[in-house]
């Protein structure tokens, strides 16, 4: 009789403390503010990565769209060399409409933040966990608990998944994710200001057929030579772009889709009406 007294007082102490602890997080306004902050961190990095892609696919589409006609005896010849950065240019469009994708899926956070955040909110979630509290005390497992449930889950899903999953997910960004973005990104915005360089201009040369002939093959040879070079980094970009776009992922799809699942299976089995002391 006494142990189960004891475990009945540890119980409705234990119902205090979570009553406590949830209202008491559901008005503080530390949390969103915290989370609110990070997202917006994301957001800038997202957007600035966006920028330098449109960026990027500009200068590569301008290059690859470059023809440089000669005629040495008369007879035209039409050369374009551009035409090799086709497949990376194609990649780096997909690469910035992933980027857009990351942005806005930062910018749902920031919309979804402010939802939770808002007193309303609070308040309902308030008035929810005193009633649990009281059938919880009471003992209560039918009808009430069952109905009450979904709204609970609703509500401690709205202002607390959202804003714990953007900080766990900036927190993982800072802890493995940020060389490998600073990286990356560097490379991706150095390369803007490196292709331009590889269009050197092929022009005739005034003079005899032969000395037309030899000024053009060491053009041509310095063009290709530049293009090459191009087509060398254009690997590297390769690379440094699917490190982005997997960071990104990472952060926006794969870790809020965990987190939030794991949120919700802890919701659910706290205001579960089977749960019992």
């Amino acid at each position: 009789m006494l142990a189960r007294m004891k475990s009945v007082v540890s119980y409705r102490l234990l119902l205090v403390a979570v009553l406590l602890a949830v209202v008491s997080c559901a008005w503080h306004p530390w949390l969103n503010a915290s989370a609110d902050s990070h997202t917006r961190q994301g957001l800038k990095r997202s957007l600035a990565t966006f920028a330098a892609a449109r960026a990027l696919g500009a200068a590569l589409s301008v290059v690859q769209g470059t023809e440089f006609s000669i005629e040495p005896i008369g007879m035209g010849v039409t050369l374009t060399p551009g035409q090799m950065l086709r497949p990376i240019n194609e990649l780096v469009d997909k690469f910035a409409d992933m980027m857009l994708f990351a942005s806005v899926a930062f910018g749902v956070q920031l919309l979804l933040l402010q939802f939770g955040g808002h007193a309303a909110v609070a308040t309902a979630l308030t008035l929810g966990m005193l009633l649990w509290a009281v059938l919880r005390w009471r003992g209560t497992s039918g009808l009430a608990m069952r109905c009450l449930q979904p709204a609970l889950l609703i509500l401690l899903m709205a202002r607390f998944a959202v804003p714990f999953t953007s900080l766990v997910s900036e927190g993982a960004y800072h802890v493995f994710m940020k060389p490998g973005y600073e990286a990356a990104n560097q490379t991706i915005e150095g390369s803007v200001k490196a292709v331009p360089g590889a269009t050197a201009e092929l022009t005739e040369s005034k003079g005899g057929i032969l000395e037309r002939f030899k000024n053009l093959k060491n053009k041509a040879s310095e063009l290709r030579e530049s293009y090459r070079a191009l087509g060398d980094a254009a690997r590297l970009w390769t690379d440094r772009i699917v490190d982005l776009i997997a960071i990104f992922v990472v952060q926006t799809v794969l870790i809020p889709l965990v987190f939030l699942w794991l949120c919700w299976r802890l919701a659910r089995m706290v205001t579960s009406p089977a749960a019992s002391g």
